[in-house]
């Protein structure tokens, strides 16, 4: 049997479900594919959203009409706002949030979008006709047929699941892999490469010592993933923080001949920056110690994740080790730690819209890119699912620059540079940090949302009147003066020095101790600009602060982007055949005529192309 759509997505898990509901909203008939439906947004490592520059993601999803930020604050039961002891440009929220109810909220979501069908079956043959892919074959012999077709099979392409020395075809723990289709793909000329992931044991709260460890409570104040009023209603739960001990050590260090990861098992490589407590001892020997979390899995489960413990040890290895830390003594466990790998394919074969350069009409988004992370595969999905629905509009395809958002970067860094490990976005990767904050994404991109009709209306007067109450405060402080009289007594209360004679208002604003909230306090004409706001005025006030105390920052760096800019704007795509160019490097050439950037300022950040290569690009255009 033959079924219609204007848009395919193949997986149900972060991406795919961004992918699906983004391409219904914007009027393409569509079908999510996937294995289960009822483990639609499964969070397969720890349910938790957000983290550093992770967050911003999300805020960025959110802004543009995307779903994960709302789903997240409705099912969070522990919030944080990391790095609030440093500038604003690296704050990140991150939310710890009920496993089982995220997936009911996203499966309810999905279920009320119109336009958008759910079919449980597995892809297994990706049909192409012409270098154009027109649909799928499921392995219930369905038949599909799309004008755009979004790939998000996270870590199920081929996977092989690893615990000690036993191997499980698996794409996830109990979930069976996906054979074929990989192959169906790469026989197009789509190089498929392997990458390894991995998970840690499972504790049961009821055997667990929370004497021995030290609580960390979330956070309850006005912070939250959402723009729109989407206020936290479950119990927020503690999570607990302790350390692994010599002992536990040396338990592990006696299985490491078994370890999957060391003993030839295992030939794909990992990621960086989340390894495993094996690797952790072979990395850092000399390390006594290394910091464990305990997290819950939901509201009412006494499941935890153990975070810091992610393992493919043998069995008796990894639950021995676990009873020699004393916290965990008499811990018993739910299913331990493993280790999967699983095919991805070469993100450089994609263009900046993540539709392939090789077939048409064919998109990738999530962890077969090569990245890691429920937020990196979400914000990938919502930009694929734009773009497939751009597809059967006829629109222009939707690309965020790198000075507009962490998508934007994740997105340039993928397709220019590729991976050779899975990729975790890290503030440290966006050069206009300052520009791309956690409290400014509506800012950044609702009003670009909305004018291709993802952004609701409601959403889009959100943003508007948030903005208005925004310059009306910063409007006042910058014309509002202050007399030394009226405000010297509370200056020194809060520790700054006082003032000589008159000031401006937004003067004292820029001193490290102070802040609108405090100085509304003892300022009434400030306050009663502030309660102009109808809604969430703490965020209003936040924001506006941020604008007015990194004004300097934001505007140099603002400059630097702009010239960046004027790069982004010269198009080489189509005009040059790089291996005739002599004048630039070998490596250069090789590089560029691969990748074969759309813009001067892509091929500036290609590696291997040196600024000298760019200078004889420029010059060849000008002629």
């Amino acid at each position: 049997m033959i079924f219609k759509y204007d848009v395919l997505v193949i997986g149900g898990g972060h991406a795919g479900c961004e992918a699906a509901r983004a391409a219904a909203k914007l009027g393409a008939k569509t079908c999510l594919i996937t294995m289960d439906m009822n483990k639609i947004a499964q969070m397969s490592c720890n349910p938790a959203v957000g983290g550093i520059a992770k967050g911003q993601i999300v805020r960025e999803i959110d802004a543009l009409g995307g779903e994960m930020g709302i789903i997240t604050d409705a099912t969070s039961i522990q919030f944080r706002m990391l790095n609030k002891g440093k500038g604003p440009a690296v704050w990140s929220p991150r939310a710890q949030c009920d496993r089982a109810k995220f997936i009911t909220k996203w499966r309810e979501t999905l279920d009320s979008t119109e336009g958008l069908d759910i079919w449980q079956d597995q892809a297994e043959e990706l049909i192409v006709d012409n270098g154009t892919a027109v649909g799928v074959k499921t392995q219930w012999g369905a038949e599909f047929r799309a004008r755009a077709i979004v790939i998000t099979a996270g870590t199920f392409l081929n996977g092989l699941m690893h615990i000690g020395k036993t191997q499980i075809p698996g794409g996830r723990c109990a979930e069976p892999a996906v054979y074929r289709l990989s192959e169906s793909i790469a026989q197009h000329g789509i190089s498929v490469e392997r990458m390894k992931t991995g998970t840690p044991v499972r504790i049961d709260a009821r055997t667990v010592h929370f004497e021995d460890m030290e609580r960390q409570n979330g956070e309850v104040d006005f912070h939250q993933f959402s723009y729109m009023p989407t206020p936290r209603t479950l119990k927020q739960l503690p999570c607990w923080t302790f350390y692994t001990t010599a002992e536990a050590h040396q338990t592990l260090q006696e299985g490491i001949a078994d370890s999957p990861l060391f003993n030839g098992q295992i030939q794909s490589t990992g990621p960086r920056y989340c390894p495993s407590i094996e690797t952790k001892l072979v990395t850092f020997p000399d390390k006594e110690q290394h910091p464990l979390f305990l997290e819950p899995e939901g509201e009412n489960t006494a499941e935890m994740y153990l975070n810091g413990f992610s393992s493919s040890m043998p069995l008796d290895v990894q639950l021995n080790a676990l009873r020699k830390i004393p916290a965990l003594r008499d811990a018993k466990a739910y299913r331990p730690g493993y280790a999967i790998e699983y095919d991805y394919f070469d993100p450089t074969l994609l263009h900046a819209s993540l539709e392939s350069k090789v077939l048409k009409g064919l998109f990738f988004a999530g962890q077969v890119n090569g990245t890691t992370g429920y937020e990196e595969a979400a914000g990938q999905g919502l930009v694929a699912g734009i773009n497939a629905a751009m597809v059967c509009s006829g629109g222009l395809p939707f690309v965020m620059k790198r000075d507009e958002s962490y998508i934007g970067v994740l997105i340039d860094d993928l397709t220019t540079k590729g991976v050779d490990e899975p990729y975790r976005m890290f503030t440290s990767r966006a050069e206009y940090r300052i520009l791309l904050r956690q409290d400014d994404a509506d800012a950044r991109l609702t009003e670009r949302a909305y004018e291709i009709g993802l952004a609701s209306r409601e959403r889009f007067d959100h943003w508007v009147q948030k903005k208005e109450c925004i310059q009306r405060i910063i409007s006042f402080c910058e014309t509002a003066t202050v007399k030394a009289n009226d405000i010297n007594s509370a200056l020194e209360h809060w520790g700054t020095s006082p003032l000589t004679g008159t000031v401006k208002l937004v003067d004292l604003i820029a001193r490290p101790q102070l802040n609108v909230r405090n100085l509304a306090e003892v300022l009434p004409e400030l306050k009663s600009v502030i309660t102009e706001a109808p809604n969430r005025q703490e965020e209003i006030m936040e924001a506006a602060e941020i604008k007015m105390k990194y004004k300097g920052y934001i505007e140099r760096e603002k400059i630097v982007a702009d010239k960046m800019r004027r790069l982004e704007n010269i198009r080489i795509k189509g005009h040059f055949n790089y291996e005739e160019l002599h004048e630039i490097s070998t490596e250069g050439r090789q590089k560029l005529a691969r990748i074969n950037p759309e813009t001067l300022a892509q091929a500036s950040r290609i590696p291997g192309v040196s600024p000298s290569d760019i200078n004889v690009l420029l010059v060849l255009m000008n002629r």
